[in-house]
């Protein structure tokens, strides 16, 4: 019996609202008055994600050349539309990481994710991409529905982990057999009710298979690339068994040569264990 994905996420309430100081930002944004000292303030009014964001711009995912002591500073130096995306990564990993689950450690579930957004904003910084923050977020978003399958369906997780197992089948293909719907589109769904930005919405459903992204082909491809790089370094797991191919189609479409892979690995490395421990995530 197929599984009703509405009332999938109507059931898990507590994790179907976007973070408030993220809504705060977006509308200071939008209303294109606001200062870079009233955008610090709304930050400062939340400890631990102003500590969380100083540690990040501190590192090696920055390499700012003096240390930044303020998130008024940060404001300036980072961006007002860059820490905004900073603070919704950031505050959605705090939110998710205490929810129960079977089958899955939280802690390899994030390290898989940050990793995913550390490889997209290198990879999009190859592409001299305005935004590089934006592909962090989606990147580290991109399998967010698998925490809402594992947590409210932990039977239906099991026969899905058990057929994939003994198959070889990928995971996302098992889901679609059992539930009706795989882990991207719960997490493309939940980005609409939490009314992210639209290529959230499209980058999160199409991240297995890029070439059925109409309208945000490049962003999808970028973070498809972004998770096979990703899981071929085995940093962290996001319950995948085996490690996909990238997409030549995927490949095409970004651009880039294929030597710069060793360079993007090497960049990946260097940035991922600074930028854990920024999040707040332990190493094992």
């Amino acid at each position: 019996m197929k599984t009703n994905l509405q009332r999938l996420l109507s059931d898990a309430t507590t994790l179907s609202s976007v973070p408030y100081v993220y809504m705060q930002l977006d509308d200071a944004i939008r209303s294109s008055r606001a200062s870079a000292e009233q955008f610090s303030t709304i930050i400062s009014q939340d400890s631990s994600l102003s500590l969380r964001l100083l540690k990040i711009v501190n590192s090696a995912f920055y390499s700012f050349p003096q240390k930044i002591d303020t998130i008024s500073r940060a404001v300036i130096v980072v961006g007002t539309h860059q820490l905004r995306d900073l603070a919704l990564a950031t505050s959605i990993i705090n939110s998710f990481k205490n929810i129960p689950v079977q089958f899955i450690s939280m802690e390899s579930f994030w390290r898989h994710s940050i990793g995913c957004g550390v490889a997209s904003r290198i990879i999009a910084s190859y592409l001299k991409e305005p935004n590089v923050e934006r592909y962090f977020v989606a990147g580290i978003l991109h399998d967010i529905g698998r925490l809402i399958i594992v947590s409210k369906l932990p039977e239906s997780a099991e026969e899905i982990f058990s057929i994939a197992a003994a198959s070889t089948t990928p995971l996302y293909m098992v889901e679609r057999e059992v539930l009706g719907f795989d882990h991207a589109k719960v997490g493309s769904e939940l980005i609409q009710l939490w009314k992210l930005p639209k290529s959230f919405e499209d980058i999160i459903h199409f991240h297995h298979e890029p070439s059925q992204a109409i309208k945000h082909r490049l962003e999808t491809s970028v973070i498809h690339i972004a998770n096979a790089i990703v899981h071929a370094m085995s940093l962290g797991n996001s319950c995948e068994l085996f490690v996909a191919p990238i997409s030549e189609e995927a490949w095409t479409t970004i651009g880039l040569p294929m030597d710069v892979i060793p360079n993007i690995i090497e960049l990946i490395d260097k940035q991922f264990n600074e930028i854990i421990n920024s999040f707040i995530v332990h190493s094992p």
